[in-house]
């Protein structure tokens, strides 16, 4: 669990808002960083398919407004190609890199 901006965040929570969007792969990593006083949270989220990436400007701020409705935290969404979002390595999952 992450607390940004003094709301509760669970990398669960995350991955079933990306689930019900059609485009996006279950596949997604989470970057904590901290900006001044405050903390951010980037969302990796890989896409289907590369050809989404060239618009995908629409895309992510509707992944990014889903996640703010949904979990009441804004965050920034950042679109990846097929594969380059964080896989395991065989063990537990490791979704979240916290750089704070």
């Amino acid at each position: 669990m992450l607390i940004v901006r003094g709301v509760n965040v669970y990398p669960t929570q995350i991955g079933a808002v990306l689930g019900r969007i059609p485009d996006i792969s279950p596949h997604f990593g989470l970057v904590v960083t901290r900006a001044g006083t405050l903390d951010e949270i980037e969302v990796l989220a890989e896409v289907y398919d590369a050809a989404l990436l060239a618009n995908g400007g629409q895309l992510s701020t509707r992944v990014a407004a889903l996640i703010r409705d949904t979990i009441g935290c804004t965050m920034i969404v950042t679109l990846v190609a097929p594969g380059e979002a964080p896989r395991s390595d065989g063990g537990k999952l490791q979704r979240v890199r916290d750089l704070r």
